[in-house]
C-alpha cells in the first residue's frame, strides 16, 4: 500500500510560501510557510501535520489493541504535541507528546494502559519517528 501527498514552494525561505495537498484530496492547496511553522501565522505546518498524523495513527493503533483484548472503545481522543528544537546541526524533531483520552465501557484501567502502551509501541508512525514519544493516557468513566 502506498499514500502519496505534495508540496509546492515559491520564493525564499521567510518571504515565500507554498502549499500542501494529499493524493485522497481531503487537503488540497493547502497554505504553509515560515510564518505558519515558525510564528503564528496562517496557514498549516510540517510539525502540526505529522502531528495529526501520529494522532490518527495512535488512535487507530488503540482501536486495535483494545479490541484484541476484548474492550471496545465508546470513543478515544488524541493530542500529539511535536516539538521542533534548534541544534547546531539545524532543526530537529526531538520529542512528541500523546496526551489521550478513552471512554471504553466496563475496561479496567490496567488493560487500558497496556493497550496504550502498546499501541504507542506498535504505531506505524511512532516507528518511523527519531524522537522521544512519551504519553498521557486517560480512562474517562
Amino acid at each position: 500500500m502506498k499514500k502519496t501527498a505534495s508540496a509546492k514552494w515559491q520564493g525564499g525561505i521567510k518571504d515565500g510560501g507554498g502549499s500542501i495537498s494529499t493524493g485522497s484530496g481531503v487537503l488540497k492547496d493547502a497554505q504553509y510557510g515560515f510564518n505558519a511553522r515558525f510564528e503564528d501565522g496562517p496557514g498549516t505546518n510540517p510539525e502540526e501535520l505529522l502531528g495529526a498524523a501520529h494522532a490518527g495513527c495512535f488512535s487507530m493503533a488503540l482501536s486495535l489493541q483494545l479490541g484484541e483484548a476484548g474492550m471496545v472503545p465508546q470513543s478515544i481522543e488524541t493530542t500529539a504535541t511535536v516539538t521542533l528544537d534548534k541544534s547546531d546541526g539545524g532543526f530537529s524533531i526531538t520529542a512528541v507528546h500523546l496526551d489521550v483520552r478513552a471512554r471504553i465501557p466496563g475496561a479496567e484501567k490496567q488493560a487500558f494502559e497496556k493497550a496504550a502502551n502498546a499501541a504507542k509501541e506498535g504505531c506505524p508512525v511512532s516507528k518511523v519517528l527519531n524522537a522521544e514519544i512519551t504519553m498521557d493516557a486517560h480512562l474517562e468513566t
